[in-house]
Formats: structure tokens, C-alpha cells, sequence
């Protein structure tokens, strides 16, 4: 986590365009430095209050949230499906520590909103990192609109295809199948059926040895 967030300093450093800016930045370092919780709770209200800059938001929700607090979920998931990609990444990390039960309902949602699916591509790593009952649904669903728009967005389909593959759900395999009718997909949405149907998803069961008999050899069950 520490380099994560020298990354995330050093990316909101580099865009600060004032002197002013310069300040209050460093003043938010110094208060994230303190570690108290007096110090916590200043961090929490920069996440509510009015005419607070971008960057000090995603630096508060940052901290807070890979501590565990809640108080970060909404900003987060404002973050997660921001224009900026270094913004959702880092937002995806910090809600997959974060543990807050809302995270993979807020994720589907995002991932399957017809008007945001240009930014959905962190939402559906997310999905598919928390392998969360909601996690299969949203992906084939976005999937299944790809495959059916006339201006597809192949980078967020792909995503989506190997995202499946890697759940390793039969659920999947109708929307696979029909992804690997497309020349763009074939090879992904090939690759993910036969993990599924190998069992070489991360959700499936781990494979079982033959326990030895007294001779030690494999005894079949």
C-alpha cells in the first residue's frame, strides 16, 4: 500500500496547477501523516464537503478505505468508473480491501450501464477479482450487449470474456459460445470455454489426488 500511494501522490502532484494547490496538498499530507483518529475524522469530512478538489478526495478515500472505513465507499465508487483510468485502478485495489458488502452490487451496476461502458473496464476487473454472486450475472449481461451493439466496444468485451473464463462459471458458456463467433473474440472466448469445461477457472474445485492405499500406491475411489 505504501507504494500505491506514493504513486497516487506523485500522479496528484504532478497535476496541481497553482501554488495554492501546492499548499493544501502538502497540508493533506501532513494531516494523512498523523495517523490519529482526530486526523481520520478531518479526512472523512474532506470526502463531504463542498468545493473540495478532486484529487483531495480520491487522497482521502484512498486512506480511509485501505483502513477499512466505509465513510470511503461512495467516493471510491465515484472513482471507479472515472474518466481517468489510473483513477478506477486505483479505486478498484482499494474497494477490493475495502471488504464493503455494497461493493460488488455498485460494480455490477457500473459495469452494465448502457451510458457508461466506455469507462466499464475496472468496474468488470473488480467483478471479477471479487467472484461475488452478482459477478457472473454483470459480466454476461455486458457481454451479451457487446455482442449485440452495432458499435461495439471490443476492449470491455474482451475483458468480460476473460473475466468469465477466469470465474470458470457454466453459467457463461451461452454468451462464450456466441463471443467466439466473433474473429475479435474467438481466441479469448475459446480459451475461456475450455477453462470452464477443463475446470480451470478460479471458482472451480481444487482437483482431488487418489489417496494411497497400504502399499502406497494410488488407491481409485
Amino acid at each position: 500500500m505504501d507504494e500505491e500511494f506514493r504513486v497516487l501522490t506523485d500522479r496528484v502532484r504532478a497535476s496541481l496547477s497553482s501554488p495554492e494547490e501546492t499548499r493544501a496538498h502538502a497540508s493533506l499530507l501532513a494531516l494523512v501523516r498523523q495517523g490519529s483518529p482526530a486526523a481520520r475524522e478531518q479526512l472523512a469530512r474532506i470526502l463531504v464537503a463542498p468545493e473540495q478538489p478532486l484529487w483531495a478526495r480520491e487522497t482521502a478515500a484512498f486512506v480511509l478505505g485501505s483502513a477499512g472505513d466505509r465513510r470511503a465507499f461512495e467516493t471510491l465508487v465515484l472513482l471507479l468508473n472515472y474518466r481517468e483510468p489510473a483513477r478506477c485502478a486505483t479505486a478498484a485495489r482499494v474497494l477490493a480491501r475495502l471488504g464493503d458488502p455494497r461493493t460488488a452490487r455498485a460494480a455490477a451496476a457500473l459495469a452494465t450501464n448502457p451510458l457508461r461502458t466506455a469507462y466499464s473496464l475496472h468496474p468488470i476487473r473488480l467483478l471479477v477479482e471479487l467472484r461475488a454472486p452478482e459477478s457472473v450475472p454483470a459480466l454476461v449481461a455486458a457481454l451479451e450487449r457487446q455482442l449485440a451493439a452495432r458499435d461495439r466496444h471490443w476492449a470491455i468485451a474482451r475483458a468480460c470474456v476473460e473475466g468469465l473464463g477466469a470465474i470458470g462459471d457454466e453459467r457463461a458458456v451461452p454468451a462464450l459460445t456466441s463471443a467466439a463467433r466473433h474473429p475479435r473474440l474467438s481466441a479469448a472466448a475459446a480459451a475461456a470455454l475450455a477453462r470452464i469445461s477443463g475446470g480451470g477457472g478460479l471458482g472451480a474445485a481444487p482437483t482431488r489426488r487418489p489417496a494411497p492405499d497400504k502399499s502406497g500406491r494410488a488407491r481409485v475411489r
